[in-house]
Parts: structure tokens; sequence; C-alpha cells
């Protein structure tokens, strides 16, 4: 497994003020001794939104309406502190299945995690999923997500696993309130582990690195 994992966007205009080439360490945060783990371990799961719907309304990550369309196409959910880590947990990628045979597929749904849930079934401690109404249902057999969803919580087994964006690396977009001075970027996904660990971004044919701040799957340079 490469640990570091770096992408360089040539010339890239930003902003249509400046030209910068962006790159991105994946490096995989110290306290995450497996980007892949091949061990199901127990949680809890209930889905939130409309039934076959995106489930996140915005959400803590940020990603805001792109949760309903490729890549993550309502692939989605919210996940409790233990798994979110402080906006660490934004962007990866796990596998959840339910456990009754009688209703649920043999069939694991893979979830991008785009939320988190602080409270209620996700609060002291607990191992929470709390999926969009979407991936929910496609844990059950075909024909009875909508009996699966009616169940409320429900018992499962999950683990982490790479993220697949076929034919992408990165991606990311500005956001809104940047300036010639201040600059806002969101990645949106991460092929493969999903743990974006730092950013720089640097003026083409300069030396010298921006530093970046991170909050959560947001990373803000100073341009001054």
């Amino acid at each position: 497994m490469q640990l570091v994992r770096s992408v360089c966007f040539g010339a890239l205009t930003l902003l249509l003020v400046f030209k910068y080439s962006l790159l991105v360490d994946a490096a995989k945060p110290q306290s995450h001794s497996h980007l892949t783990d091949t061990r199901w371990k127990p949680a809890t799961a209930t889905w939130y939104g409309s039934p076959e719907g995106d489930g996140s309304d915005g959400g803590a990550c940020g990603y805001g309406s792109m949760v309903d369309v490729k890549p993550f196409r309502a692939r989605v959910g919210a996940v409790s502190p233990v798994l979110f880590k402080n906006g660490e947990g934004c962007g990866a990628c796990y596998k959840v299945k339910c456990l009754d045979h009688s209703i649920c597929s043999r069939r694991a749904v893979t979830i991008i995690v785009t939320d988190e849930c602080p409270g209620g079934y996700c609060s002291n401690g607990r191992t929470h999923f709390d999926l969009s109404g979407a991936a929910f249902g496609r844990m059950a057999v075909t024909g009875d997500g909508g009996q699966l969803r009616n169940r409320g919580e429900i018992s499962v087994v999950y683990r982490r696993t790479q993220c697949k964006y076929p034919g992408k690396n990165v991606a990311f977009h500005v956001n809104e309130g940047s300036t010639n001075y201040w600059l806002s970027l969101l990645v949106e996904f991460e092929d493969g582990d999903g743990d974006v660990g730092s950013m720089h971004i640097k003026q083409v044919s300069k030396q010298f690195l921006f530093l970046c701040t991170h909050f959560l799957f947001f990373f803000t340079f100073r341009l001054i």
C-alpha cells in the first residue's frame, strides 16, 4: 500500500486570477493502522431523509447537493463520532451489511461518509451508521427495501474499504466566499483510501508553498 500519494494539477487556473499547481498529500493519518480492513465489526444502523433519497441535506462534510449525483449517487451516510473523528472521517468508504437473512441480502452496500450523527443512536460512544434511505434499502433482498426501512434500527456489520472512482484520482471545487486573497477548497472525493492528510498550493514557477488550514474536508489558504 502506498502511504503517500500526491496529485499535481499543473497550471490550474483558480478564480481566473492566479495560476497554481495543487498538491494533495493523501497520507493516511497515523492513528489508522489499516486503510482496508478485512474484519467485519458489529454496529447498528438507521436511515434518514426520504425513503429512496440521499439522506443528507447539506451534511457536516460540506458536500451539499453533490451527494445525489455521480460518484456518490446517494450511497452516503452519517456516522457516529467514533467514526467521524472530528471531520477526519469525511470521505471514508465502508461496506455495511445487515444480518437478518430473512430480509437482508448477503451483499454489503458501500457507503461514503458525508455527515455526522452526533446524538440519539449515535451517542455514548456507539458505532452507528445513519444511512440515506436509498443506501439502507439496498441492504435488503430485491423488493424488500421498504420492509427493511420499516424496521428502524437494525444490527449490522461493517468494515473499512477502498473508495473506487474509476478514471478519477481526486476532485475538488472552490467554495463560495473565496476571494483573490483567501481560497477555500472542498475535496469532493479521493480515490483509494479516501483520507486526505494535507494539501499544499503554490503558484506555477514559484517555490513558495501556501500553508493551509484544515477544517473538516475544507482546506483554506491565505494568498497574501
